[in-house]
């Protein structure tokens, strides 16, 4: 879904004008005649409203009126002011109360693109900078989520009324979906919130250190337990206790889990007495639980105990209409690590996007997103930057490299050997196509490190191949383990989670 911008002028044909404009820039847009119509608009509909682009001088309620009404919104959109020449006063006041930007009529449609542009990015990128920051004080709630497709009303909705009680909560869906999230937010905008949160994979502990990490253990309670150590429960108490596949505990912890819950209290390993606890237990599972309490590998007590409200988390291509906003998300937040300045994606690469059917959920999406930024030369994201995805879909193709022709193989250096000698050295590793040539030397006229070409020629093997590791490593003759490796050390590999 295009991004949507609130034009208030009270102007009727400066509006039309800005309307076509700006529908030009592939946004959607919506017009109000005043301040007080802007207001309305901005109450009923602001989720909806992602710029507002805002006369300073109207009647009745002026710009800097309904600028001051805005700062009294928690989720107001950010605000790109007008004014004419000769007003400049007027807008520097305009950015004291609030506003992102402004422009001088009358505008020319290439500067008003690029305002708009980098307002929304600002944007963006601040409200990236609230989740993390909201995330690590333990304070995210439902509405950091991006969650607009009407699939996840549901899960918002029962998410928000186990937020109010104690009560175990079960979240089930396909791995990828975002199960963690769904806990954070429950926490969030529980009386817990700000309190620790402790995430524990079940499935990723060695089922016999499985006992001491959750529950603790004494010192000298068995042989390399050389100091007393406090286990997860311990950790949140006062807190949320999230166990993500839960399906995955032996048999033999469920019995303690299960004591845990009913008596709020662990018993560490080693220990005399138990250790009181208060803690929210929240788990999530991408088995199908009731089988394993039929084949005998879940306990059915634990498993009620468990599922005494369960949320179901459904995957992202029955919330296909979710991609468009979560990519934009991912785009912000990976061209900001990488320092690279990508700053949109293309209407047909988010057609493509959206076209998908996302076997990964969110987490291979946002791994999609991650190389493609790493993939990207330009400031926009095309149909090319996702190679794997377009062979998937139909109707879209990723123009590929060319492959270079009659390469002719000749000496790096073949000029005399003394030290300050006139020697002709080649500036690029020459490829005949001319178009995928690497340079070998940089701007100041040095040799680039090593390092640095033979990243750009990974970078370019990849695109060459789709992304296929076997073929690249093949072309490139070395191993898959090394090419992985060498991924990983000039960042082309999507971080682990």
């Amino acid at each position: 879904m295009a991004q949507r911008v609130l034009i208030v002028d009270d102007d009727p044909a400066q509006r039309r004008i800005l309307e076509e404009v700006i529908k030009r820039f592939g946004y959607e847009t919506k017009s109000a005649g005043s301040g007080e119509q802007a207001l309305s608009i901005l109450q009923s509909d602001g989720p909806s409203i992602s710029l507002v682009l805002l006369d300073l001088v109207m009647p009745g309620v002026s710009g800097m009126e309904v600028l001051s009404k805005l700062k009294e919104m928690s989720d107001a959109p950010p605000v790109i002011v007008q004014t004419a020449h000769g007003s400049v006063d007027s807008a520097i006041g305009a950015m004291r109360e609030g506003a992102t930007d402004f422009v001088i009529k009358p505008v020319s449609p290439e500067r008003l693109e690029i305002t708009i542009k980098s307002a929304l990015r600002i944007e963006e990128l601040s409200g990236e900078i609230k989740r993390i920051k909201k995330q690590a004080q333990g304070k995210l709630n439902f509405d950091d989520l991006i969650l607009r497709g009407t699939a996840m009303h549901r899960v918002v909705e029962l998410g928000r009324r186990t937020a109010s009680s104690n009560i175990p909560v079960l979240i089930e869906g396909e791995s990828g979906v975002g199960k963690e999230l769904i806990a954070r937010a429950i926490q969030g905008e529980s009386e817990r919130a700000g309190r620790p949160f402790v995430t524990v994979n079940c499935g990723a502990i060695p089922e016999n250190l499985v006992e001491s990490i959750l529950f603790g253990h004494e010192k000298g309670s068995f042989t390399g337990a050389v100091d007393k150590r406090i286990g997860k429960f311990q950790e949140a108490d006062g807190g949320t206790l999230f166990l993500d596949e839960i399906g995955e505990l032996p048999l033999d912890v469920q019995v303690k889990l299960l004591r845990a819950l009913q008596e709020g209290e662990v018993d560490p390993v080693g220990s005399k007495k138990p250790t009181k606890v208060d803690f929210r237990l929240i788990s999530a599972t991408n088995r199908d639980m009731i089988s394993l309490v039929k084949e005998g590998k879940f306990r059915e007590d634990l498993y009620y105990r468990l599922n005494v409200f369960p949320i179901w988390v459904p995957p992202l291509r029955d919330r296909i209409e979710d991609v468009p906003d979560l990519a934009k998300h991912f785009l912000a937040r990976f061209a900001a690590e990488e320092g690279k300045r990508v700053v949109s994606m293309s209407q047909d690469a988010s057609r493509m996007l959206m076209a998908y059917s996302w076997p990964g959920n969110v987490r291979q999406l946002e791994n999609a997103v991650f190389r493609a930024v790493v993939l990207a030369d330009g400031p926009e994201l095309t149909v090319n930057e996702f190679p794997q995805i377009a062979a998937h879909v139909e109707g879209f193709e990723a123009e590929l490299p060319v492959a270079p022709a009659n390469v002719q193989k000749q000496p790096a250096y073949t000029g005399p050997a003394l030290l300050g000698a006139e020697a002709t050295v080649p500036r690029t590793v020459e490829v005949k196509s001319g178009s995928l040539g690497i340079p070998a030397i940089d701007g100041e006229g040095d040799i680039r490190p090593l390092d640095e070409i033979e990243a750009d020629m990974i970078r370019l093997a990849l695109g060459r191949y789709r992304g296929h590791m076997t073929e690249v490593a093949r072309r490139l003759k070395i191993g898959r383990s090394t090419l992985y490796r060498k991924m990983q050390e000039y960042g082309l590999e999507p971080r682990p989670h």
